[in-house]
């Protein structure tokens, strides 16, 4: 499938797995940073250790940016906390290889959003690195397009009768 971005940040997710302390749970899994750029690293070439946490580079992907939705990154860079979406899939639990495959990386917090709602992809907030701050900042300065808000009015007039026409009605009156 062809992608419509009209520009592309090429990233490294890096992930943590961590000691459960439910009975229900053996492991816990999280993405906790992006890296600006693609190390030369193997994807889940494991990165460090402390406690009951190990940290894994888990491979690359890529942040795409639309001009259509430079509303949304540019509210993403106002709220304080930008943040970007990391949505990885679970890959069978029978498999000698890693845990997850990265689905994708994201700058719009309404496609973060929507990413939450379906099957059982792990989806988390990391925080944004300033080169990426950086690169969507100036991306919006060139793309984005103030949009007006149109309001639609509501029809106040009398509903629709089913199976009358409109000019039935008028010539009656």
């Amino acid at each position: 499938m062809r992608s419509t971005a009209l520009a592309r940040i090429a990233v490294g997710v890096v992930v943590e797995r961590r000691k459960a302390r439910s009975p229900c749970l053996d492991l816990l899994w999280r993405p906790v940073s992006v890296l600006v750029g693609t190390p030369s690293a193997a994807p889940w070439t494991r990165i460090g250790e402390e406690d009951d946490a190990t940290t894994f580079y888990a491979g690359e992907a890529a942040i795409e940016l639309y001009r259509t939705e430079t509303a949304n990154y540019r509210q993403n860079l106002g709220s304080g906390m930008a943040a970007l979406w990391v949505v990885l899939r679970p890959i069978a639990a029978n498999s000698a290889g890693p845990a997850f495959d990265i689905l994708a990386v994201t700058a719009d917090p309404a496609e973060g959003e929507a990413l939450t709602a379906a099957g059982n992809d792990l989806v988390a907030t990391v925080p944004m690195p300033t080169a990426i701050i950086a690169t969507i900042e100036s991306f919006i300065a060139e793309h984005h397009v103030e949009r007006p808000f149109n309001k639609r009015e509501r029809n106040r007039g009398e509903p629709p009768i089913p199976g009358h026409r409109s000019e039935d009605r008028e010539s009656s009156k």
